[in-house]
């Protein structure tokens, strides 16, 4: 019997590796002699990195950087274990969390530092770059990535511009002369699941502009500085990026990987999957044990559950069961999505601050009666 745990982490109690674990204890206890393969999942967001490293005996990276500020910071990225995939969340040099509420302004702060850790992939010779977009502190549509990387922008006077999305709309030229060759020679994918475009209504600015500490002064602002950057990028490069879907993401960041980066938007889930290689790893499964840390209405929307089962599917008829802290409002939406059955771990009545503390125990005493279930299902 081949058991494939691939579960989300369940924020603020456990990391996915930890949820694997959980799983296979309760269901060793049923079935000590079956085969186990643990996938701690992502969506391309937050834990990506470590996910992936998990899966597949990769190694973390720590690298100085420029943060959003332009101070340094301590950032990491992931190898995977063949050491052929650097895993990126650009957060992690350029997040919000970088940040303090006081001093969040995006028509300063710059995506250099993410652009700092692309380098230093490159030296390590990697074939493929998957970044994580999301949690961005930044409105910079990528720009100062790509000043990291050697590309020059310059405004009508020939000077440098300086960091930040309000210094777009000074832009007047661009020089990718100097820009990093082994570019050419790597593919550059990234985990985007928002279809904004990079301005109007539901553009950048507009949507994630004020969570960054954007007014409205300052969002009409920003939006019209990517408008004209937008407007560059066409002439100079002839690239249109301003009505791309995921163009928007991360303050712009989706434009600049399409503009300069020649790299590829994709569903989060499905390029977290593609890395570890879910599928050659699950088509012989039996079961397979999936799960995140709330399930509702939104986990069809590309969450990480969904798109294990969706997997899961294709690859033959396997079973998908899974494990939520909590099943929200509209949950059952899941079922047409190719999961067979949720299971909340909760088992009575406990505070929030208990259920996260005691979420391995949870876990591992839901995964056991589960594998009671299954166990006199075959009989």
């Amino acid at each position: 019997m081949k058991i494939v745990c691939a579960p989300d982490s369940f924020k603020e109690s456990m990391s996915a590796y930890e949820v694997c674990l959980s799983i296979e204890k309760g269901f060793k206890k049923v079935f000590p002699e079956a085969e186990y393969v643990l996938l701690p999942i992502a969506d391309g967001g937050e834990g990506t990195v470590h996910s992936i490293k998990a899966a597949t005996g990769g190694e973390i990276l720590m690298v100085n950087v420029t943060g959003p500020l332009g101070e340094p910071v301590k950032a990491f990225y992931g190898l995977t274990g063949d050491r052929k995939t650097a895993v990126i969340e650009m957060a992690a040099a350029s997040g919000l969390h970088l940040v303090p509420a006081e001093r969040r302004n995006p028509l300063n702060t710059t995506t250099r530092g993410t652009g700092e850790l692309i380098k230093h992939a490159l030296d390590q010779g990697v074939e493929t770059i998957v970044l994580g977009l999301g949690g961005s502190a930044t409105n910079d549509g990528g720009a100062g990535m790509a000043q990291a990387l050697g590309v020059k922008l310059f405004d009508r006077s020939g000077q440098e511009l300086s960091p930040g999305g309000a210094a777009l709309n000074r832009l007047a030229s661009i020089d990718t002369s100097a820009l990093d060759p082994r570019l050419k020679q790597v593919k550059i994918k990234a985990a985007c699941d928002v279809t904004n475009p990079l301005t109007g209504p539901h553009g950048a600015s507009t949507v994630f502009g004020p969570q960054k500490g954007a007014d409205e002064a300052m969002v009409a602002q920003l939006d019209q500085s990517l408008e004209h950057y937008a407007m560059v990028l066409e002439k100079e490069l002839n690239k249109k990026v301003d009505r791309v879907e995921g163009a928007g993401a991360a303050g712009g960041f989706g434009a600049g990987i399409i503009a300069f980066l020649d790299g590829k938007l994709t569903s989060g889930i499905d390029l977290v999957l593609d890395v570890i290689q879910f599928d050659e790893k699950v088509h012989d499964a039996d079961l397979v044990i999936t799960g995140e840390g709330r399930m509702d209405r939104q986990t069809i929307q590309g969450k990480a559950p969904v798109g294990v089962a969706k997997r899961a599917k294709i690859c033959g008829t396997v079973k998908v069961i899974a494990l939520a802290g909590s099943l929200g409002e509209g949950y059952e939406a899941v079922y047409d999505y190719g999961i067979d059955a949720a299971f909340s771990i909760v088992n009575g009545a406990f505070s929030l601050q208990d259920a996260l503390k005691n979420g391995e125990e949870n876990v591992e005493t839901t995964a056991e009666n589960l594998a009671r279930l299954w166990a006199s299902a075959q009989t």
